[in-house]
């Protein structure tokens, strides 16, 4: 719901609203298990979408598909309204398009490697300063030999490439480590589902920055992540890219009216306890710039204490529901949950978080002058979308009537470096082939020839021991009648 341009969010004794042109200082949802987190988030969600701002929303769960169906009344419903005092409230449902890395539950995300660019790449896989320089060479020789990559074959085939061509290169580039390469290809392997992530046709984020041209509200992108978290490095991969390329894609723009966009992040604690620490310096570095893109970013987790400070200082509208507290850990989440907050001296904060019932929060939110309000205790409007998931059928027909399953459905396969490469390959295996023939008829001439010298020269051996042989034979028929001749004429004798 909005009022005057205001998304209320929250009801005390007065409507609680969020101010939509101080939503690019982000904010963050905490809460227990089952205390209404998701809640919160929907009615955010609902809200700037009645406002026209489109939003992005992971989701973990896979329990906000709801929000494409009208909403539907119950007593619990119907109760909460009327405690609230809502007289004016409307059920509706919202314009969502589901996504899903995976393609199986909506529309296939990808990118392409190029896309990604090395620096965030060396950044996922936690590379060394060695790796990083590799990988940035590797990006350079294919841009200057024209080979495309696209997806991870293509990454791992220019790899593959620079360590075979490695001498030629290091001339212009340096010296290109076998040990490093190795290194790079070994993580690769950390991209269990890579294949399906990189690749085309490479997703444009200007698609989930759509308003519904019927009704004039912003597109609710739900982001399929049930399965996407389980594999860490792709989920962490999928985050920095889309906050990388909103950052690096969209103009500066300031304060605005409203935001542009507003990203929910669902159960961060599972995000900052997978990423590694180059990734989480690159978040902490993009949410603190990408304000001026006109960009929001949510995060919703269990406490406060999932999120690492240089990330939470950022975060200035905060939501709490309530928090359990059986440990001594846990009692001092509700403490630093407690410390979060610009407090009202009127009550017991840490107090107030623990009691809080279901669909209660403790609220502050950034006010006009840009400083958080003091922070007052409030229950959250109820959604008025349907408030459970829709039938999985129900899903598909919303994807496959959606005029981006026609845009990403199909795989492109470009013909991108490791397909050049191959050729590359294959023409070098034909050359060397081919070399390799000519050389063995050559060897093969040479042992012809030497075959026919040795058989002239023994045939000539062979008429020089025949010549020998006769003329042995003349001279001892000619010395022998030279010997009767003069043997005749000494004894005086003749014939």
């Amino acid at each position: 719901m909005y009022i005057n341009n205001k998304l209320v969010i929250a009801k005390n004794n007065d409507f609680i609203c969020l101010n939509p042109n101080m939503l690019n200082r982000h904010g963050i949802i905490t809460g227990a298990t089952g205390t209404g987190k998701t809640i919160s988030l929907k009615v955010i969600a609902e809200s700037l979408s009645s406002l026209g701002v489109p939003t992005i929303i992971t989701d973990i769960k896979s329990d906000l598909s709801g929000c494409a169906k009208i909403g539907e009344n119950n007593s619990n419903l119907d109760g909460r309204i009327k405690k609230l005092g809502l007289n004016n409230f409307e059920f509706k449902k919202f314009p969502v398009r589901f996504w899903d890395v995976f393609g199986e539950f909506g529309h296939p995300i990808r990118v392409t490697v190029s896309d990604m660019g090395p620096t965030l790449i060396s950044k996922i896989l936690d590379l060394s300063e060695a790796g990083k320089g590799i990988l940035n060479i590797a990006f350079a020789v294919a841009d200057k030999e024209g080979l495309e990559l696209i997806d991870l074959k293509d990454l791992k085939s220019i790899l593959k490439y620079v360590s075979k061509n490695s001498k030629e290169l290091k001339l212009e580039y340096g010296n290109i480590s076998e040990v490093s390469i190795s290194t790079i290809l070994r993580k690769l392997l950390e991209f269990k589902d890579g294949d399906l992530f990189f690749g085309e046709p490479n997703l444009n984020i200007l698609d989930f920055m759509h308003v519904s041209e019927e009704s004039g509200n912003g597109y609710i992108n739900l982001i399929e992540s049930s399965k996407l978290v389980k594999n860490p490095t792709l989920y962490a991969t999928f985050l920095v890219w889309l906050l990388s390329s909103f950052y690096e894609q969209l103009p500066e723009v300031g304060d605005l009216d409203k935001p542009k966009c507003v990203l929910f992040l669902d159960e961060a604690h599972l995000i900052f306890s997978e990423m590694n620490d180059n990734i989480i310096k690159k978040l902490t570095q993009i949410i603190k710039l990408i304000r001026s893109k006109g960009i929001g970013v949510f995060f919703i987790s269990q406490s406060p204490s999932d999120i690492p400070d240089e990330i939470l200082n950022q975060l200035g509208n905060r939501i709490c529901h309530s928090l359990r507290a059986y440990t001594p850990k846990e009692l001092n989440s509700v403490k630093v949950a407690a410390k979060t907050f610009r407090k009202d001296s009127s009550f017991d904060l840490e107090s107030a978080i623990l009691s809080l019932g279901i669909g209660e929060a403790i609220v502050s939110f950034i006010n006009e002058a840009g400083e958080p309000s003091i922070c007052e205790k409030a229950f959250i409007l109820p959604p008025q979308s349907y408030i459970s998931n829709i039938d999985i059928k129900e899903i598909k027909k919303i994807v496959s009537n959606g005029v981006m399953e026609i845009k990403y459905r199909n795989i492109i396969d470009s013909d991108s470096a490791y397909e050049k490469i191959e050729r590359i390959n294959k023409q070098n295996e034909e050359k060397e082939k081919n070399e390799l023939i000519k050389l063995e008829n050559e060897k093969k001439k040479l042992k012809e020839e030497k075959e026919k010298e040795k058989a002239l020269n023994k045939a000539n051996k062979e008429i020089t021991r025949n010549l020998r042989k006769v003329t042995n034979s003349a001279m001892s028929s000619i010395g022998r009648q030279i010997g009767n001749a003069i043997m005749r004429g000494i004894l005086g004798t003749k014939k």
